[in-house]
């Protein structure tokens, strides 16, 4: 069995390498997307067994601290919505129907203050990224999670009757 490199050795590559080599912001996405779907059916698949009703699936995207150019999502079902945040996708999955539906994504802090300072040159393919991230700077997106938790908008106390 050949041995695999570790995932530091292959930063350390890739951050050595010239930067005119034909890696494409495509394809690097293309790459980190490969196994994203797989791991949500996984997600789906132990939710399904750890939780009665709907659930929702939240991948976190993080930077490891050693390696700047290695992103890392992972993956986590919970029963309850979470706060929105950075970095973050959130999905629900409706037990009853069996399908997922796309909640939010968040990206990056920096990504967040550029889409908003640079709103009016933004191409039409990011302007549902722009809404989402307004979204989520007034209160938005907090809302709609204090709802589906049965939280009072103005506290993180439960309505009655839940």
């Amino acid at each position: 069995m050949k041995k695999r490199d570790t995932i530091g050795k292959i930063s350390l590559d890739l951050m050595e390498k010239s930067h005119d080599d034909t890696h494409t912001p495509r394809e690097q996405m293309l790459e980190q997307l490969k196994d994203f779907e797989k791991h949500i059916e996984l997600r789906i698949e132990s939710g399904k067994k750890e939780f009665p009703g709907d659930f929702y699936i939240v991948v976190e995207t993080k930077k490891e601290p050693l390696m700047p150019n290695v992103l890392r999502n992972y993956f986590i079902s919970r029963q309850s919505c979470p706060t929105p945040g950075y970095d973050q996708t959130v999905y629900r999955y409706n037990r009853k129907s069996g399908s997922i539906e796309f909640m939010w994504v968040m990206p990056a802090k920096d990504i967040c203050i550029y889409l908003v300072e640079n709103s009016l040159e933004l191409p039409e393919d990011q302007r549902d990224l722009l809404d989402m991230v307004l979204n989520f700077n007034d209160g938005t997106l907090l809302k709609v999670a204090k709802k589906l938790n049965g939280e009072r908008a103005d506290s993180p106390v439960l309505e009655k009757g839940n």
